[in-house]
């Protein structure tokens, strides 16, 4: 079987790398808050070229810690996209502010900008932009708008891992930025971990502060914050992997131009090249198919796993229902759902592995 993800046939090198860092952090007897989590911060804003990196427990209480740092909350509205990991959405309604959802471009699953201008209201207070499938796009345009409207621009970069534009990586664009390392990502842990990154040294420390209890003192907690923290053996786990994410992230784009370059199916509909091909990391290769679960099925007779993300976008979800949306609808974003498809793009896919994808993928009648 060909897997969306393949861990056992990551180098030896790496996983010896991470038996190290773990034997480490488990020998110190330091297993929170230490020297590993100070540590990785450090090297993951300086990749990501910002000033300031926490480390937390996930990529949901990151954006709700973001959130709960800039004060939005009760009675502000944040924009975001229905095409996300349900997580983007409910950490805004945890963090107490009300989420509204805009449509997509059909093109790039991306947020759509006059979509967003139709969401807007005198309550909103930032526009959540989530870089789905690894890409950054129009970012200059999206700078512009939430100039001229007032508002914070966010990222959630849970997809995201070293995907650039303009000469900046994903977490460099807004007011902070929100990173998943599950698993699966292209810098992924071996659990749940996140982080926020920003420019702002009071963001940073507020962000500090309510992720540790509201606490900056042991003992002496100045507002009520909460228990999310980067533990150490993720931090080691992280640190002992970042030296990889820049090759793995070349392997997926090597990838991801061989199925651009040679799907030649035409029930087969990709999604739009990106402006620049260096910039996008593939965390995702997704394409359109009109019989997407006939196809999946035909995949996997042929040995070759996928997935679906996202089959319910966030406003069909039971507990949405009531969530503001643009009001013309979300066409495109039913539309993707309804149609996508995710194949496998991990780093560890072999080139006979990738040939075998192709033909089945032209194959499907």
């Amino acid at each position: 079987m060909i897997r969306m993800n393949d861990f056992g046939s990551e180098p030896e090198e790496l996983r010896s790398a991470e038996m190290e860092a773990i034997t480490r952090v488990l020998a110190s007897g330091r297993f929170i808050l230490g020297p590993e989590g100070e540590k990785f911060q450090s090297a993951w804003a300086d990749f990501c070229g910002t000033d300031f990196c926490v480390g937390v427990a996930n990529g949901m209480e990151a954006l709700e810690l973001g959130l709960r740092a800039l004060e939005i909350g009760a009675d502000d509205e944040v924009i975001t996209t229905p095409v996300t990991a349900i997580a983007t959405v409910m950490a805004i309604t945890r963090a107490g502010a009300t989420p509204v959802l805009a449509d997509i471009e059909p093109g790039t699953a991306l947020l759509d900008r006059a979509s967003v201008e139709r969401c807007l209201t005198s309550q909103t207070k930032a526009v959540l932009l989530v870089h789905l499938y690894g890409q950054l796009a129009d970012m200059e345009n999206w700078i512009a708008l939430c100039e001229r409207t007032k508002i914070h621009l966010l990222e959630d970069a849970a997809q995201a891992h070293g995907a650039s534009r303009m000469g900046k990586r994903a977490g460099a664009f807004g007011e902070w930025a929100a990173f998943s390392f599950y698993p699966t990502k292209n810098l992924g842990a071996k659990g749940d971990a996140g982080a926020l990154v920003m420019n702002s040294a009071a963001l940073a420390e507020r962000v500090t502060t309510l992720r540790n209890y509201g606490s900056r003192d042991r003992y002496e907690h100045t507002e009520t914050g909460m228990n999310s923290r980067l533990d150490e053996l993720q931090a080691c786990i992280l640190r002992a992997r970042l030296p990889y994410l820049k090759p793995f992230n070349v392997r997926r784009q090597e990838i991801a131009a061989r199925y651009r370059a040679e799907i030649n199916n035409p029930q087969i509909e990709l999604l739009s090249p990106p402006d620049d091909a260096a910039g996008h990391v593939y965390h995702l290769f997704v394409i359109h198919c009109r019989e997407r679960d006939r196809l999946s099925n035909f995949l996997k007779e042929r040995g070759i796993e996928t997935l679906i993300h996202y089959p319910i976008p966030a406003h069909r979800q039971e507990g949405c229902r009531d969530i503001r949306i643009d009001p013309e609808g979300l066409p495109n974003a039913e539309r993707h759902a309804a149609h996508c498809l995710s194949i496998p793009c991990h780093p560890q896919l072999r080139d006979e592995q990738v040939t075998a994808i192709l033909a089945a993928l032209n194959d499907f009648a």
